[in-house]
């Protein structure tokens, strides 16, 4: 009989000894994330040493910002934030900046455990999605979100990049 293995998955608060490996997790998530979006020259721009610069500086960010990464096996492979609206006209107090998962977690249920660990069940809240992520779109869905209306287009690398905003 073989033995089961055994995965270790965690989801606790970033550390800012945390900072190298988002960056590393980040730059890649971006590359799965964005590949049908963005360019190949735009997406070779993303340097994981200047993800972890800003990784640096939020993982000290106040107790009103909750940034959470997820670890397998001691390893982070998914990463969440919240905190503060950041636009002027933000239809809620508290916005979901980003939540990341390397593909080969996708599908696991490692993405609610990050999601959870951001936001309360219910809190009301808003974030900015890309237009064109149907699987981004059918997780918010599933946690009570709905599209309401709004959409921008941001800079993103040096080209543009489409958004839609859920609210709930």
């Amino acid at each position: 009989m073989e033995a089961e293995l055994q995965t270790d998955i965690v989801v606790r608060p970033v550390r800012d000894v945390d900072a190298e490996a988002l960056g590393r997790v980040h730059a890649t998530c971006w590359h799965e994330t964005y590949d049908h979006l963005i360019s190949k020259a735009a997406l070779e721009k993303i340097s994981p040493k200047r993800m972890a610069e800003l990784w640096t500086n939020w993982a000290v960010q106040g107790p009103e910002f909750h940034m959470s990464a997820a670890l397998v096996d001691g390893e982070i492979v998914g990463f969440v934030g919240s905190g503060p609206a950041r636009d002027r006209d933000a239809p809620r107090n508290r916005e979901l900046y980003f939540i990341y998962l390397l593909s080969a977690w996708h599908g696991t249920g490692l993405g609610q455990r990050l999601f959870d660990a951001a936001v309360e069940s219910v809190e009301p809240l808003y974030l900015w999605v890309a237009e064109d992520n149907p699987r981004a779109h059918r997780f918010y869905l599933r946690n009570g979100f709905t599209l309401d209306g709004a959409r921008h287009t941001e800079p993103f690398l040096g080209e543009q990049l489409t958004e839609v905003r859920f609210v709930r």
